[in-house]
């Protein structure tokens, strides 16, 4: 999310900090099974690891959500690797750690001025930590930390105060899986809050949906839920099972002479789009995001979406007049329409492509020379910059049809 030297959107595009400036977005294409998606789950398996390692586990358990690379021999023995460079009240740190199923390897923290030198805070290798002046916080916590939990995690767990804000920017990074994990329950409080409702009904308007207004409602649970329910409980419990929150959209409701008679109530969950509840499930997080000027990680954020509603959640994070927090977004897509210098600069648009080993490459467009005015969608497309599918093609010229 560095940005390059280019001149392309910079009034819009760019995060400008005291000798640093960041992209507000960056979209990353590939061809299916090309590592799109387990960078965004690496980056997940990180925040969660942060938040949860000193509190979760104990000694000897696992550690879940560690996997080594499977092709190739060398690597089943050896840890995965997490580091990630990020800025906090005005200053920039390096974290990283290494760790396999059984224990965590190495880890290490640094800090430094915007733009200046870092300085160590601790550094752990081969079960010893290392504590610097500069991170007391961490003094005499060195022996508390088990061999399967971070020692930041710790530190932050009894209130350090660096730890707590470096664990607080982890909270603010919210990593969603743009198929499965658009979770309507975080939009569902957003409509009970009056001010972040009336935002996001500005939003639904915009996009219109034909939706005139959301509603909260608690709803009995389903008949196969609570079939489950009851063989469970004891037969005290089983007549005060409880409810649960649901969503409806209300659209206008018309007579035979198309006047206007009222609203009629869709419950999302059943009479709506998939898109239309995904589009929704989105709009309470980007809300957030956008708000308190925190990151959103996307996987598959054009899945369901009609290409002008993709377009219009990029243009609200690189608007300056909704983005004014200093938001980020980062997805992955398969809508090559977004490959333009409309949208992007060339330093925000990422390419993964394997190599014939079965290893994932990550690099952008402005790593090639390419003229500004070049089509980045003809070109990709022709494979000008890798990161395609290569399908063979087929021959059906026989007589009986068969593939040659």
């Amino acid at each position: 999310m560095v940005a390059s030297r280019i001149t392309e959107h910079k009034d819009t595009h760019l995060i400008k900090l005291p000798n640093m400036k960041l992209l507000k977005t960056a979209v990353i294409y590939g061809a299916n099974s090309s590592g799109k998606s387990n960078l965004i789950k690496a980056i997940a398996f990180m925040r969660g690891f942060v938040q949860s390692s000193s509190k979760e586990g104990q000694i000897g358990e696992e550690i879940g959500g560690i996997d080594s690379f499977k092709l190739n021999t060398v690597n089943a023995e050896k840890p995965s690797l997490f580091e990630i460079v990020f800025v906090h009240q005005e200053k920039q740190y390096r974290y990283g750690f290494e760790a396999d199923r059984k224990e965590v390897k190495s880890e290490w923290l640094y800090v430094a001025n915007l733009g200046g030198k870092e300085k160590e805070l601790f550094y752990r290798e081969n079960g010893k930590i290392t504590v610097t002046k500069d991170f007391q916080e961490g003094e005499g916590l060195e022996k508390r930390t088990r061999s399967n939990a971070l020692f930041l995690s710790v530190v932050a767990n009894l209130n350090g105060e660096q730890a707590t804000g470096i664990l607080y920017w982890f909270k603010n990074l919210r990593v969603l899986d743009g198929l499965t994990d658009f979770t309507i329950g975080y939009t569902m409080k957003k409509i009970q809050d009056a001010s972040s409702k009336k935002e996001l009904m500005i939003l639904i308007n915009r996009l219109d949906l034909g939706i005139e207004d959301l509603i909260v409602e608690d709803e009995p649970i389903p008949n196969e839920m609570y079939e489950i329910i009851k063989r469970l409980s004891s037969p005290a419990n089983t007549d005060q099972l409880p409810t649960h929150h649901s969503v409806s959209t209300l659209h206008k409701k018309y007579d035979g002479n198309n006047q206007f008679v009222g609203l009629e109530k869709f419950r999302m969950a059943v009479n709506e789009s998939e898109g239309t509840k995904k589009v929704i499930s989105l709009l309470g997080p980007i809300i957030d995001t956008l708000n308190h000027g925190r990151i959103l990680v996307v996987d598959e954020l054009d899945a369901k979406l009609h290409p002008l509603l993709t377009r219009f959640i990029i243009r609200l994070f690189h608007s300056n007049e909704f983005n004014k927090k200093n938001a980020q977004l980062i997805f992955n897509s398969h809508d090559t329409n977004l490959l333009s210098k409309e949208f992007f600069r060339r330093d925000q648009l990422w390419f993964t492509e394997k190599d014939e080993y079965g290893a994932t490459d990550l690099y952008a467009l402005s790593d090639y020379n390419v003229r500004k005015d070049a089509s980045y969608e003809k070109d990709y497309l022709h494979g000008k910059y890798g990161s395609i599918p290569y399908i063979g093609s087929f021959d059906f010229s026989d007589k009986e049809g068969k593939i040659k």
